[in-house]
């Protein structure tokens, strides 16, 4: 019953503040990125939705492809280091 109100969650995101609209507009500085940006930003937007504590809990997460049917399947998913440095672009761009 959880997973249902989660993909309603993210649904009603997508749909009212149009969010993978706003999440794939995002840009940082980096040279010949793997990952473009909305790839590293949306497991982040996911792990800030489901509260979780920290990102090494997230990674675990990833790995062990509990967001498989959320993500893309033809996306790869970034590693931790990627979305740490991205998070501090964004961040350091933000001030």
């Amino acid at each position: 019953m959880r997973k249902n109100y989660f993909i309603k969650l993210i649904n009603y995101t997508k749909n009212v503040y149009n969010i993978d609209r706003g999440i794939n507009k995002l840009t940082d500085g980096r040279v010949n990125p793997t990952y473009n940006t909305g790839q590293v930003i949306l497991p982040l937007f996911f792990g800030f939705l489901l509260r979780i504590k920290s990102m090494n809990v997230l990674n675990c997460m990833l790995k062990e492809n509990e967001f498989k049917n959320i993500l893309r399947k033809s996306a790869k998913v970034p590693q931790l280091d990627t979305m740490r440095d991205v998070v501090k672009i964004i961040t350091y761009w933000a001030l």
